[in-house]
């Protein structure tokens, strides 16, 4: 879905703000590779139709992960790539939620806050995995994290998607309670998931008041299972939902305002069951809460565990898919987008790329270097 205001100009009215001391390096660094991307700034590269000949100049993306232009076909390759690894068996979709108290820490120690979401959401999952009285087999998950709510506050999760079921030592599927349309008690889920997220958390010796921690271990943390998908195929297409979302999309983007220096952008407002509202902010305010969500340099934010991790599959997922009596289950979705696309002008020729140009923009009399005189 087009928009006609983007993140990025939002970005491009705070650039004093982004230089400033307000933000690291790498904050800093980021914010101006997606104010940049896709403008003169970034260089570019010009492409020739094959069958009609005309020339196109598109501008180069900065391809940075937190760039809300930039994920599409990403998400698309990455959604292509699980499209073979699919199990024909239930999957449920299971939230790992961070209470606010460790907001503060988030910030000021992401690596091992989020590392210790993914490490706290896996040992709890092959904890009940493992043992009889529960499953009594090897569990598989894929998660990824999120850091933001709807109105860009910080809000840390974690989307996992979880087969129903696991491989017991003889090597067989063993599907979950009731043939795989129960997990596990997720209140149960929920309080062994507190207390070896904190455990991690005073391993690391985050430097954590003993009354944050008091408050930690006197409220419920949420997890929440919903419940499982209606047939493997919509798996990956829902997965496709989560993994390469950022923080906003450039189609929530409503209105900004130069004058006043403000932005509206559209929300769902799940205290009023989901309701679509708009939310107005000024400018600086949403560059700084739209920085919460960069994450360190490197971090993975997109993990694979157990038996949907890659060792495991490269051996042993195959033989697994031949003992289920099912082939590779093909996503519903739209077919990825050639890198070279068809021709905008003609609908037929394939853009061939036959220049490409710096931030100064196209050489000095382009056209008539290229044999084009300006005609098609």
């Amino acid at each position: 879905m087009r928009s006609h205001y983007k993140v990025a100009d939002v970005l491009e009215m705070e650039q004093d703000y982004i230089s400033s001391k307000a933000f690291t390096g790498w904050h800093r660094r980021t914010l101006h590779a997606i104010r940049r991307c896709r403008t003169p700034a970034m260089g570019g590269h010009m492409d020739k139709c094959d069958c009609c000949h005309k020339l196109h100049i598109s501008y180069n993306s900065c391809r940075n992960r937190h760039c809300p232009t930039c994920q599409g076909h990403k998400r698309e390759q990455w959604i292509r790539a699980r499209e073979s690894e699919l199990l024909n068996v239930p999957y449920f979709h299971v939230v790992f939620t961070l209470p606010p108290e460790l907001d503060t820490y988030a910030l000021s120690h992401p690596r091992i806050v989020y590392g210790s979401l993914f490490k706290a959401a896996w040992a709890t999952l092959g904890q009940f995995g493992g043992s009889p009285k529960h499953l009594g087999a090897k569990m598989g998950m894929i998660a990824i994290l999120h850091t933001w709510g709807q109105n860009l506050s910080l809000h840390p999760h974690l989307h996992c998607i979880v087969p129903g079921g696991g491989v017991n030592r003889s090597g067989k599927w063993k599907p979950a309670k009731n043939k795989g349309k129960y997990l596990f008690n997720v209140k149960s889920v929920s309080g062994v998931f507190r207390a070896k997220y904190i455990a991690l958390l005073r391993r690391e010796k985050v430097p954590i008041p003993s009354e944050i921690y008091d408050k930690l271990f006197a409220k419920s943390w949420v997890v929440y299972a919903k419940q499982q998908f209606h047939t493997p195929k919509y798996v990956v297409e829902y997965l496709g939902r989560y993994t390469h979302k950022i923080a906003i999309s450039n189609y929530r983007i409503k209105q900004i305002d130069k004058i006043k220096g403000e932005v509206s952008f559209s929300i769902k407002n799940y205290r009023k069951g989901g309701r679509k509202e708009v939310l107005k902010l000024s400018t600086h305010e949403f560059t700084r809460r739209f920085a919460l969500h960069v994450l360190p340099k490197g971090f993975t934010r997109i993990r694979h565990y157990g038996i949907l991790s890659s060792g495991w599959k490269r051996k042993k997922l195959p033989a697994l898919q031949k003992m289920l009596s099912i082939t590779p289950v093909k996503a519903v979705g739209e077919k990825p987008t050639p890198l070279h696309g068809r021709c905008p002008s003609c609908k037929k020729g394939k853009l061939v790329t036959v220049m490409t140009f710096d931030g100064r923009g196209p050489p000095h009399g382009w056209m008539a270097m290229l044999g084009h005189g300006g005609g098609s």
